[in-house]
C-alpha cells in the first residue's frame, strides 16, 4: 500500500521544526537508555561468565541447552526441532510468496523487517535443535548425568550445566562451550526481540492501521492477514515449548529493533521524497509528536504481555510438573 506524499521530505524546512525535535527526543531517549542497559546489566556479566566461569570448569557442559531443550523432561528435543522446521518452511515460503506479488518494496515496512527476522529465528533454531537433539542423544547413550541448574532470568545470562564427565575429553568440551554460548546467546536475543516486535506489529496493524485509518484503494490480502496474524501464532507456540525466558532488561533490544527502522525511514526521507509507509510516521503532520510517543510507550504492554505469558507458563508447568519442568 502506497499513501500520497504530504510534503517535500528533502526541504530543509521539513525537518527544522519543533515537529522534529520532539519526535527526535521520542526516539533517541529510550535509544540511549537501552544501550545503558545493556551495556550495565548485560555485557560485564556475559563476558564474565563467557570467560571466567567456562575456562575455570573445564567438567561444564553445553551451558546454552535453553535453545534446544523443552519445558518438559517429557518431551523429547525432536518435537521442538520437528515445530522449529514447519515453521521456518511456513514462514519462508510466505515471505517468499510475498517478495514475488509486491517486490523488494516490502522491505519498506516494519513488518515485513520483524518477519523475516522471526524467520532466522526459526531457521537458526532448528540448526540449534538438530545440534541439541544430537547432543541429546549422545549423551543418553554414553549415560552421562544431566542437571540443568537454571539462568539468571534478570539479566538473561547463563548458568552452566554441572554432570559427570563419562567420555568426552577436555579437548572437545573446550571447543564445543564458547559456540555453544555464543549461538544460544545471540539466538535467546533473537527471541526477546522478536518478542516485543511481533506483537507490536500486529497491535499497529489490527488496532490502529486497518480499523482507524483511512487507506486510498486499500484491498486485504489473504498473504497481509497471514502475515499479521501466523507470526504471533508460531512464536507464541514456540514459546510455550521452548525454555527460553523474557527478562525485562531485554525490552533493550526491542527498542533499538524499532529505533534502527525509524532511523532508516527518516535518512531514506531525508534523501528522497517518497511516501511514508504508515501515516503516523509522518513528521509534517502536528499531530506527529502525539503519534510518536503513543506508538513508542506501546512497546511497553507489548513486550510485557508476551513477558507475562512466557511467565505464566513457567509457574503452572513448575506447579503441575515439577518433576518434569525444566524452564
Amino acid at each position: 500500500m502506497e499513501l500520497e506524499i504530504t510534503a517535500d521530505t528533502t526541504a530543509l524546512s521539513y525537518w527544522l521544526n519543533w515537529r522534529v525535535l520532539l519526535c527526535s527526543i521520542w526516539v533517541f531517549t529510550p535509544m540511549v537508555g537501552a544501550l545503558l542497559m545493556l551495556c550495565k546489566y548485560e555485557d560485564s556479566d556475559y563476558l564474565k561468565s563467557g570467560r571466567g566461569e567456562i575456562q575455570r570448569d573445564v567438567d561444564k557442559d553445553f551451558c546454552g541447552d535453553e535453545a534446544w531443550r523443552p519445558c518438559l523432561k517429557v518431551i523429547h528435543p525432536l518435537w521442538l526441532l520437528a515445530y522449529r522446521v514447519t515453521a521456518f518452511f511456513l514462514l519462508l515460503a510466505i515471505l517468499v510468496a510475498k517478495v514475488v506479488v509486491s517486490g523488494g518494496v516490502i522491505y519498506y515496512y516494519y513488518t515485513q523487517w520483524t518477519f523475516t527476522l522471526l524467520t532466522i529465528y526459526f531457521g537458526f533454531g532448528s540448526l540449534l535443535s538438530i545440534y541439541g537433539s544430537f547432543w541429546y542423544n549422545k549423551t543418553r547413550r554414553m549415560g552421562m548425568g544431566v542437571q540443568h541448574v537454571g539462568s539468571d532470568a534478570e539479566n538473561g545470562t547463563y548458568v552452566l550445566l554441572e554432570h559427570e564427565e563419562n567420555g568426552l575429553n577436555n579437548q572437545e568440551k573446550n571447543y564445543v562451550l564458547p559456540v555453544a554460548v555464543k549461538c544460544s546467546y545471540v539466538f535467546q536475543a533473537i527471541f526477546q526481540t522478536n518478542a516485543g516486535a511481533v506483537m507490536l506489529t500486529d497491535c499497529i496493524y489490527w488496532f490502529i492501521i486497518f480499523p482507524f485509518l483511512t487507506i486510498k484503494d486499500y484491498n486485504l490480502s489473504l498473504l497481509t492477514v497471514t502475515m499479521h496474524s501466523v507470526n504471533a501464532v508460531l512464536l507464541l507456540g514456540d514459546a510455550m515449548l521452548n525454555c527460553l525466558q523474557v527478562p525485562f532488561v531485554r525490552i533493550s533490544l526491542f527498542v533499538l529493533w524499532t529505533g534502527a527502522f525509524v532511523i532508516f525511514q527518516w535518512i531514506i526521507h531525508a534523501c528522497v521524497s517518497i511516501w511514508w509507509p504508515y501515516p503516523f510516521l509522518d513528521l509534517s503532520s502536528p499531530y506527529a509528536p502525539v503519534w510518536y510517543l503513543m506508538v513508542g510507550l506501546m512497546h511497553i504492554p507489548c513486550y510485557a504481555f508476551f513477558a507475562l505469558i512466557v511467565g505464566s507458563k513457567r509457574l503452572l508447568l513448575s506447579k503441575w510438573f515439577p518433576l518434569s519442568c525444566q524452564c
